[in-house]
């Protein structure tokens, strides 16, 4: 089977799920969009916001910069964090964070600072924000209480996620996001942070409904779940739990496949983890049988990256990551086994040995 290129892809996440599946696809397609969530309230974000009053740009940042073809020492200034010694609260602080701030102040717009920085970082995906409101996400607890801000919505030690939703009214998907995904081949949600990533962009007005009208037109829709849990959100989640979930948010029949993990790390990176909260996710029978039931598909295979090292990451858990090249081959598989691609040209295929099984829905 031939393997399709120059396809439209449209990645849903935050600055590191979308980005992993962005660098993977973008072998095969330049025809890329990032589409990135703007909720997050906390760490470097969260004071950039409460000072310059815009949407979150922490992991607008992260994505550029990640996805970036510029000059290594720019991309490696808008990653620099501040340090200081008298203003405590910018101790720790992303540049690129404020200078996407100041950009925004400059031009009189966020989209315009978005535009500049896309133009100046030149990264493999358009990479934009999936609403221009500068809004918060809030959370409905099963016990009934309500949570407000993202900092909040993942807090540890309280009841269990019911629902996300957002804090204002009249907030309004980004109008380029909502041309890239009805004109797209091939949609991606996640991996990254469930509540507080993922479905705080499919719950922005007209998003839900772009992606129905994508599939329409023969667009294929892929949730890639994610590897472990995460204390806060998913705590005691399933794969399927977390696939129903995505479902639910994009409404009955509109996920058509679930690109799952099944690679274990070494034993040393699971206790690792799992010392911090973090369980590996196992597709077992009865999750997969229930996966398919919900109608639907089922792509599974290792999928993991082999770095093996825990990583320093600013005020943010590490956790197991995809290999961005395995993901882009299970959704080139994908794509080329649901519908003819627009244009095919042979490529190289990597790490056959690693390459995921597909199975077909049975409802």
């Amino acid at each position: 089977m031939e393997q399709p290129r120059n396809f439209r892809a449209v990645s849903f996440g935050g600055g590191v799920g979308a980005s992993q599946v962005l660098q993977g696809l973008s072998a095969y397609t330049s025809h890329l969009t990032g589409v990135i969530a703007v909720t997050d309230s906390g760490r470097s974000t969260g004071v950039v916001r409460s000072v310059l009053n815009l949407p979150a740009p922490g992991d607008l940042r992260n994505a550029l910069v990640t996805l970036s073809q510029a000059d290594p020492l720019l991309r490696d200034l808008f990653q620099h964090r501040l340090v200081s010694q008298q203003l405590h609260e910018f101790n720790g602080v992303a540049f690129g964070n404020l200078f996407l701030g100041a950009l925004a102040q400059m031009t009189g717009s966020f989209e315009r600072a978005i535009h500049e920085m896309n133009r100046l970082l030149r990264p493999v995906a358009q990479v934009l924000p999936v609403t221009l409101a500068n809004t918060h996400l809030c959370a409905e607890l099963v016990d009934g209480s309500v949570r407000y801000e993202e900092v909040s919505v993942r807090g540890l030690n309280k009841p269990a996620i019911r629902r996300v939703f957002l804090r204002d009214e009249g907030v309004e998907a980004y109008p380029p996001v909502l041309e890239a995904v009805r004109a797209a081949d091939l949609i991606t949600i996640g991996p990254g942070s469930l509540f507080t990533t993922v479905l705080a962009c499919l719950i922005v007005p007209g998003i839900a409904e772009a992606i129905a009208e994508a599939r329409r037109r023969g667009a294929v829709v892929v949730y890639v779940c994610n590897t472990t849990t995460q204390p806060g959100q998913t705590d005691g989640f399933t794969v399927y739990d977390h696939v129903a979930e995505v479902a639910s948010y994009l409404g009955a029949g509109q996920l058509d496949v679930a690109l799952i993990n099944t690679g274990v790390p070494p034993e040393p990176v699971v206790e690792r983890h799992r010392r911090a909260g973090l369980y590996v996710l196992a597709l077992s029978a009865e999750e997969l049988r229930k996966i398919e039931a919900l109608g639907v598909q089922v792509v599974a295979g290792d999928l993991i990256e082999t770095e093996a090292e825990m990583r320093q990451l600013w005020n943010k858990q590490d956790a197991v990551r995809h290999d961005p090249a395995l993901v882009a081959r299970a959704l080139v598989g994908i794509l080329a086994a649901r519908a003819p691609a627009p244009a095919t040209v042979p490529a190289a295929a990597p790490a056959a040995a690693r390459a995921p099984a597909v199975r077909p829905a049975t409802a």
